[in-house]
């Protein structure tokens, strides 16, 4: 299948991954019958349904391919986490219908039109949607496959066109591999998802070979990784660099360096060096691609963020409750970075759930050592997502190797009433599992009680 022009029906198994729902909304505004299963149900299933995309919860089994009689004109969405035994995978595999991972789908929109893509271990959802956001505001046709749920569009789906494409280039199952685009960055390369590369070498190596699908002048990288490239970075000689960084009610203020000058005074919402960084990245990106410098500034102090990227749930004199979606060492350090530079003088809680049991076991000391930071620290039980267990790698396991004094291996039904009853003004919550679940529970029944 080289093109999806033929495509009328389009049914995805895991239609509400925050991937997937982006894809869904795709097809449904392009006209398309767009339906699916997941596993239950969610605020994403329930906004696609709301938009007249028919979901269920339950294996149709082999009755499923009845609805979808012209196999030809149907195609088929699944994600790496559906076991291949799942009956409705497995009819229509058999039944013959056309079958895609998500990324594939993605690569045959992208890979048609212009496409900016955004590579790398960290900050890919952060940076795809301020440059989406840019090209949007700046006036390009642009459309924008988003990781998380965008503050200023309300979904993980920015649509202003279809000329142009943004995505993000995920690097798990080598699936940026399948990408051609004109312009791309590598935010970070730091070592993740060693269930799927043979190691660190190896996964380095796939970076390289992504970074070889555009030319040198049109990759963005972060400053000192071993690339050609335009490089990125914070107050230093980095050729696109924010400069004289100050904080002014609550936000960043920074002059942003690049090859043809200096834009002066320009506003960025979002705390963490890390997402000024990814700022940075999207502003280079953009006036490469062609957006008109003048109109950045204001686009950029109009960025609202994205759902679980240091998100506050509850900002209030008593109590600062901040959600985001860490799930690796060097994300909990950005996390603990934001949080002292704008609570200096508080004492801040950290609640975790581990995710994967593979990853938990291949950074243990590395999230130990960053989690060690905070003042308080609970875990919750590591969420398995597609893995098994592993002998010994447990929470429990990563308690004993974290340092500071005040820790507990607590119960999801305990954590309301944790909260509630914490002695720390600050509490942040990590997790890319259903943490993101409970946090909604937390915050609608801290919403009713006060």
């Amino acid at each position: 299948m080289k093109d999806l022009k033929h495509i009328e029906n389009v049914y995805f198994i895991g239609i509400g991954g925050i991937g997937m729902s982006a894809l869904a909304r795709y097809f449904h505004t392009n006209g398309k019958r767009v339906s699916g299963y997941d596993k239950t149900p969610s605020s994403i299933t329930q906004e696609l349904q709301a938009l007249g995309m028919e979901v269920h919860f339950n294996d149709r089994g082999t009755t499923i391919i009845d609805t979808y009689p012209n196999k030809e004109e149907t195609l088929v969405v699944y994600t790496p986490a559906i076991p291949r035994d799942f009956v409705e995978l497995v009819r229509f595999r058999e039944s013959g219908y056309h079958l895609k991972k998500r990324a594939e789908v993605l690569g045959l929109i992208a890979n048609q039109v212009y496409t900016l893509a955004v590579a790398g271990t960290h900050g890919k959802t952060t940076t795809s949607s301020i440059l989406g956001h840019l090209l949007a505001e700046t006036g390009a046709p642009v459309t924008a496959f988003i990781g998380g749920i965008t503050n200023n569009y309300n979904s993980n789906l920015i649509q202003k066109g279809n000329e142009v494409v943004v995505v993000e280039a995920d690097e798990f199952d080598r699936s940026f591999l399948q990408l051609q685009p004109q312009i791309a960055c590598i935010t970070s390369m730091d070592p993740d998802h060693l269930d799927i590369y043979e190691n660190e070498a190896d996964f380095e190596a796939t970076f390289k070979q992504f970074a070889t699908k555009v030319p040198a002048e049109n990759l963005f990288i972060k400053n000192g990784l071993p690339l050609k490239g335009n490089t990125v970075g914070i107050n230093d000689n980095a050729q696109y660099s924010a400069q004289n960084i100050t904080i002014e009610n609550g936000h960043y203020v920074f002059d942003f360096k690049h090859p043809e000058g200096v834009v002066k005074k320009m506003q960025f919402n979002l705390p963490g060096w890390h997402n000024l960084f990814n700022a940075v990245t999207a502003l280079g990106m953009a006036m490469v691609y062609g957006s008109p410098t003048a109109l950045l500034p204001e686009a950029l102090r109009t960025y609202a963020g994205v759902n679980r990227r240091f998100s506050y749930r509850v900002n209030q004199e008593d109590l600062v409750l901040i959600d985001d979606y860490a799930h690796h060492p060097t994300e909990i350090a950005a996390v603990h970075q934001s949080v002292r530079e704008m609570y200096p003088e508080e004492e801040v809680l950290a609640v975790f759930q581990p995710h994967l049991f593979s990853r938990t076991q291949d950074f243990m000391e590395g999230f130990a050592a960053e989690l060690s930071r905070f003042d308080e620290v609970l875990l919750l039980d590591i969420y398995p997502a597609r893995e098994l267990p592993i002998d010994g790698v447990t929470s429990a396991a990563l308690l004993e190797q974290i340092s500071v004094e005040n820790k507990a291996l607590i119960k999801k039904e305990s954590l309301s009433k944790i909260i509630q009853e914490a002695r720390q003004k600050v509490i942040v919550m990590m997790g890319a599992g259903d943490i993101g679940v409970e946090i909604e529970r937390i915050t609608k029944e801290l919403t009713y009680a006060s």
